[in-house]
């Protein structure tokens, strides 16, 4: 039982170094020292020492938002294997993955609308609206690996990995690689889709949705929300190169590497452009949803 636990152990403990390695290497390209990398660690540990302030118009949803938004994508990371190993697996739980990540988007928006004011509710307006075109990519992009892998769950989905193994296959990799680092982008509130570090009205999406939060609730929400990038980026790391059959600590080291690699080109990718334009943004989204479709005609071949 404890062995089995280990990948969801480490994904608790290092998810929050996912968003210290883009910080650092966003400022390392603007010339700065920037934060430290575990800045994140420093600023859960401050949240979770301070009160919460809620106010008289709010209900119990509010409350429940950021428990209901952290449990889910901690269960949702029990599926996504971890240096090849994941630990829960069954056939269909790629269903239960997609919806228990749009579990904790539902009560995130919920008690923004909670909160009864017109800002959040633009936000939660377009948190949904964004998803409602990053969702059907990310079920394509399980159809093509459950055709190609014949399997039905996650874990052995990334694991098998039979697209890298296959010369002729390796343009469906990237079909397959670009559109689920779009959803990435998209599902993390990154650059080009959203930028967390913005506080601009006519801008904001994500971050907007949270700013009633405080204290406990919001360290709840800034961990989650790490988890949940961890867990994406772990996804990448295993489409891109299969974890080795050596030891676990040769699996480690290359899934580690693969990680921060990949960390790095999110950093890099918001270091070299901006923000779109909020009518571009489904624009964006369409486009990897038609790769993802066209790879999915490649895979019915």
């Amino acid at each position: 039982m404890l062995t089995t636990f280990i990948p969801l152990g480490v994904t608790l403990v290092a998810a929050p170094l996912v968003p210290g390695l883009i910080n650092k290497t966003k400022a390392a390209f603007a010339g700065r020292q920037g934060p430290p990398l575990f800045q994140l660690y420093f600023d859960l540990l401050k949240l979770l020492n301070k009160g919460a302030v809620y106010s008289r118009v709010t209900t119990w949803i509010f409350r429940a938002g950021p428990i209901v938004s952290l449990a889910s994508v901690i269960v949702a990371a029990l599926f996504v294997p971890v240096a090849g190993t994941a630990s829960l697996s069954f056939s269909g739980d790629i269903i239960a993955f997609a919806y228990l990540l749009g579990l904790g988007r539902f009560f995130t928006v919920l008690a923004a609308l909670d909160t009864g004011s017109s800002f959040e509710g633009m936000g939660a307006s377009r948190e949904v609206t964004f998803a409602m075109f990053a969702e059907p990519t990310l079920f394509i992009i399980f159809v093509i690996l459950a055709r190609v892998t014949g399997s039905l769950s996650l874990s052995s989905m990334l694991t098998q990995a039979p697209l890298v193994g296959t010369p002729s296959m390796a343009g469906l990799l990237a079909l397959v690689v670009f559109s689920l680092f779009i959803v990435c982008l998209a599902e993390n509130s990154r650059i080009p889709v959203d930028d967390p570090a913005t506080h601009l009205e006519l801008t904001m999406i994500h971050e907007v949705m949270v700013l009633d939060h405080g204290g406990p609730d919001l360290a709840f929400i800034l961990y989650g929300a790490s988890i949940k990038l961890f867990v994406m980026v772990a996804m990448l790391a295993h489409l891109v190169f299969p974890m080795p059959d050596g030891s676990p600590v040769q699996s480690g080291l290359v899934f580690g590497s693969l990680m921060a690699l990949i960390t790095i080109v999110i950093g890099i990718v918001e270091s070299a452009m901006a923000r779109l334009r909020m009518v571009r943004v489904p624009r964006l989204l369409m486009a990897a949803c038609m790769i993802a479709c066209f790879g999915m005609i490649i895979s019915l071949r």
